[in-house]
């Protein structure tokens, strides 16, 4: 038994030709064992699909901003891969972890936003014929971030992780969605409306109906907010229409059934707007909310007492403006 059975039952004209190129494409994927993928840190969710778990940490110097599901997709012609992990060191790690699961050029580096444990490995992957590839507003939030996000990188890093990191925009802009052929292996990619942050982009993998979420799915690890809690509540019944066999978190296990996986995330957001909307109603201030809104949500989190604090602020500095 596999770790990803596709159709099961009368299949679909869709299924049907899923299958058909996922078994054009399976003598083409490389072949590397589970042993050795693991061995090298990835493992593989479906085939040619592969992907870094991360750790339930903020950055620092020992995990050297290992924190997020960096991932690699395999075609017949290229790779493409989903985020870079939080430093130069982790970047180059992956980089070399893919060149040893295939010989096929990485022709494109896909940033799902902007934060620093998505995009700071970014550098590792420099070379002449590679795309950088991210929504369209990734390139305005990366500049008005950018010495806040090196320097905060460089203090919780140390000199010997952050060496080589800097911030690299997008070269290729998505501004609804585009398509990016890897041979025999077509992924879309589509620009979602403010939620987690302003430039939240997901990845659909056509062949494996693998969904690529980014930071709209956290598993384990509390959902961080720096877009907009109205948006994220008004697109999590949207991202739940797309049809998909798997999902892969930013934050979480290696990858989650769909859409079940993103029902906690809906939960904790929708716990947060009520109890800051009732606290508005009140008249609490913005430090009374802190210390008690979404606290029936604590012991189903990590890292809850490090980052709710910091979603109360932006949930009630959005809310009380309704």
């Amino acid at each position: 038994m596999t770790d990803y059975p596709f159709i099961v039952g009368k299949p679909s004209r869709k299924d049907f030709l899923r299958g058909a190129a996922l078994t054009a494409l399976l003598p083409l994927l490389p072949q590397i064992s589970r042993a050795e993928a693991e061995r090298i840190g990835v493992l593989e969710i479906a085939p040619g699909i592969f992907v870094h778990v991360g750790k339930y940490q903020l950055v620092n110097k020992a995990n050297r901003g290992d924190i997020s599901n960096p991932c690699c997709i395999v075609g017949s012609e290229a790779a493409a891969v989903i985020d870079t992990s939080g430093s130069f060191a982790m970047g180059s790690d992956l980089h070399a972890a893919i060149k040893q699961i295939t010989d096929k050029p990485i022709r494109y580096v896909i940033n799902t936003h902007m934060h620093p444990d998505h995009v700071m490995g970014n550098a590792a992957f420099k070379a002449p014929n590679l795309e950088f590839v991210g929504h369209y507003k990734l390139p305005a939030a990366l500049y008005a971030r950018k010495e806040s996000y090196l320097a905060n990188a460089r203090e919780r890093l140390g000199e010997a992780a952050f060496k080589g990191t800097e911030i690299i925009p997008p070269t290729v802009l998505v501004k609804d969605t585009l398509e990016l052929d890897l041979g025999r292996r077509v992924l879309t990619l589509k620009t979602r409306p403010t939620a987690h942050t302003d430039n939240d982009l997901t990845i659909h993998d056509q062949p494996t109906g693998t969904f690529f979420l980014g930071d709209l799915l956290f598993s384990g690890h509390i959902p961080t907010l720096d877009g907009s809690i109205v948006g994220w509540l008004k697109l999590i019944p949207e991202l739940m229409q797309e049809k998909a066999e798997r999902a892969v978190p930013g934050h979480g296990p290696k990858s989650m059934t769909w859409p079940d996986a993103i029902l906690p995330v809906q939960r904790y957001l929708t716990v947060l707007a009520t109890d800051v909307r009732k606290m508005i109603k009140d008249g609490k201030t913005l430090e009374q909310a802190v210390a008690t809104a979404a606290q029936s949500e604590r012991d189903k989190w990590a890292l809850f007492d490090e980052h709710n604090p910091r979603n109360v602020t932006a949930a009630y500095t959005e809310l009380e403006w309704e």
